[in-house]
């Protein structure tokens, strides 16, 4: 038996968590329906999402077909929650790419698309929703040839569509309209279909099997996750149409950790990928993790439980998921044994590509607890909910409250709510602001000789080189000095300093790329503490920072602009007028398509004026793509 682990992606209200039970039900994985309006269903069980019928943390779950088993990662579709989609990539051999028959295309799926295109990353599209009033086929179809992908070709019928009576039946293996979609990405199929004679059922078979599996083709199904029509067609296209990834024999083991879920008393579940070698009740293991400053350290702990998803023996083998408990302190993206290797395929591992591809929130909000005495419980509660979220970032600020990066306005409102339910705290939320960087310009040095210091006694020696780092590389903490010139307790109190002082720069922004060299150092034994270096390393470190200087960066967009002809003028201008660089500008008689990047503090401005400017009919996607120097 082999493993599939499969993602179900999609947009918000897309069916993704009904599609997920009805597989599980069809397969005998579970007893009955579970339904998102009842708060019943096998994946969303947390609270919040039940209560909000969305799903916000990815979750796992395992069916079997013959000699198969499917590993479903159920994945959140509000554009929010887009890091837990991040996360689900990397552990893929697969997708499912689901769209509403009624909706249609929308901003976020392209966006999903978008990705699994570059991740090359083999994925069917499923059009849910054929039983209901509005439903569409060939016009759909069209939709997403233009707006997703043109190679595609569905490999399934509907009739009635529209109705409760839809049905769904397999198109032939020989299908003239699978062989011209196919024409497209294999030369022999093009000679075939162009010279004759035509290509056989077997042969389009294979050239679908190899352009699926390359990513580059995607067969669309039809169906209903709700009546099951379609569901038979759709398994047997994930079974026979997307490969499982190779081991390498004797390996060592290697893998991900892509979710994390808090239990009563502290403890916690990691959810593991494993690519290579095995992992097996009570075994040790140490896990890598990279900093958000570009450090990479140690994480170890003892495996204390085992368990296999999909219940598949007690110890866990290359290719699947299991729940461990006992790594104290796991976060989501630690890794088990080496980093891929940068000419890595997709085969057999998470190659160098698939990097996180959604670019880190932007948007920066101050909490502060309604009651004053809840100040320091709503800390640590954030504090625990960031160390299980990487992409979370919270840290300290003025008058008891504490700085939060987010996505968006939806997040914060689950926050909110996990904090009271979870917590037992209220708290509240001021509006988002968008985020800037500061990073160094030059090089600067400074140093403070022990003991005097603005008529403060620290006893302790410090001088400090700032100078920029590479685009990317965070904060990078090194030596000139000689390791052992300092107890080790003083060394990390240094390194430890700099990096928190690091998140207030000149101008109040964090500062990132960034280098610090330590290149004096000195104490007093039995006089000087490690509080001696803390408190000088501050002084020292701004010191050299306001020598080396600083320029401040701010966050942009890239966006798409779907706009009708008549609105092109005036959208164009708007965008022009609020700093937007336009890439292309492309179009036909009734719709054009504008692209570019724009400040992400006027992303919001486009949004609320594009609808009056388009009469309703402009469609708006952006997202981050970097920053650039404040103008």
């Amino acid at each position: 038996m082999h493993t599939l682990n499969i993602g179900i992606l999609a947009h918000v209200d897309a069916g993704k968590t009904s599609l997920t039970e009805r597989l599980l039900f069809d397969h005998g994985a579970i007893d009955r329906l579970g339904s998102v309006d009842g708060g019943d269903t096998r994946t969303d069980d947390g609270e919040i999402e039940r209560q909000r019928g969305i799903t916000i943390r990815s979750a796992v779950a395992a069916f079997t077909v013959g000699d198969t088993q499917i590993n479903l990662i159920d994945t959140p579709g509000h554009s929010d929650f887009v890091a837990e989609v991040e996360r689900a990539l990397e552990v893929l051999d697969g997708a499912v790419l689901l769209l509403s028959a009624v909706e249609g295309v929308q901003a976020q799926t392209r966006v999903l698309m978008r990705t699994l295109r570059r991740l090359r990353l083999p994925t069917l599209v499923f059009v849910n929703k054929i039983d209901r009033a509005g439903a569409r086929s060939a016009g759909l179809l069209a939709d997403i040839r233009r707006r997703l992908t043109p190679y595609v070709a569905p490999l399934t019928d509907v009739t009635g569509i529209g109705t409760a009576g839809a049905r769904v039946t397999a198109r032939s293996p020989g299908d003239p309209q699978l062989a011209e979609a196919l024409a497209e990405l294999d030369p022999d199929v093009l000679a075939a279909v162009v010279d004759g004679p035509a290509p056989t059922p077997d042969n389009l078979r294979k050239v679908l099997a190899a352009r699926t599996a390359d990513g580059s083709f995607h067969p669309v199904f039809f169906g209903s996750a709700l009546g099951g029509q379609g569901i038979a067609e759709l398994v047997e296209g994930v079974t026979g149409l997307i490969p499982p990834a190779p081991t390498a024999a004797g390996a060592g083991p290697r893998g991900t950790v892509f979710a994390v879920r808090p239990a009563p008393g502290g403890e916690r579940t990691a959810y593991l990928r494993l690519y290579d070698g095995e992992v097996t009740p009570r075994q040790r293991l140490t896990l890598l993790r990279r900093e958000a400053d570009g450090r990479t350290t140690e994480v170890s702990g003892r495996v204390n439980r085992l368990d296999v998803i999909g219940g598949r023996g007690t110890s866990l083998s290359a290719g699947n998921i299991a729940a461990l408990t006992g790594l104290g302190g796991v976060r989501v993206g630690d890794r088990l044994g080496d980093p891929p290797r940068s000419n890595q395929t997709r085969a057999g591992g998470p190659p160098s590509d698939r990097a996180p591809q959604f670019a880190p929130p932007t948007l920066e909000t101050l909490v502060r607890a309604r009651r004053p005495e809840q100040a320091a419980p709503l800390r640590t509660a954030l504090l625990t909910l960031a160390d299980q979220d990487p992409l979370l970032h919270a840290r300290p600020a003025a008058a008891g409250t504490t700085a939060l990066l987010l996505y968006g306005e939806v997040q914060m409102e689950v926050l909110a709510a996990t904090l009271a339910q979870d917590f037992g705290i209220e708290a509240d939320f001021e509006p988002g602001r968008v985020r800037f960087l500061e990073r160094p310009q030059g090089v600067g040095e400074a140093s403070q000789e022990m003991p005097w210091h603005l008529g403060t006694r620290y006893w302790a020696t410090i001088g400090l080189r700032v100078g920029p780092g590479p685009r990317g590389s965070g904060g990078v903490f090194t030596y000139e000095t000689e390791l052992g010139a300092l107890p080790r307790a003083f060394h990390q109190a240094i390194e430890d300093t700099v990096h928190a002082t690091m998140e207030t720069g000149l101008s109040g922004a964090t500062v990132t790329d960034y280098r610090v060299t330590l290149i004096r150092s000195g104490f007093c034994a039995p006089i000087s503490t490690a509080a001696d270096f803390r408190g000088l390393t501050p002084v020292v470190l701004r010191s050299a920072l306001q020598r080396a200087g600083t320029r401040l960066y701010e966050p942009y967009h890239a966006f798409e602009a779907e706009v009708p002809l008549d609105a092109l003028a005036p959208v164009t201008a708007q965008l022009a007028s609020c700093g937007a660089e336009f890439t292309g500008t492309t179009g036909g008689s009734t719709v054009w398509m504008i692209t570019g990047e724009l400040p992400a503090r006027r992303v919001r401005e486009v949004e609320l004026r594009l609808p009056g400017l388009t009469h309703g009919e402009g469609v708006w996607w952006s997202r981050p793509s970097g920053d650039r120097e404040l103008r």
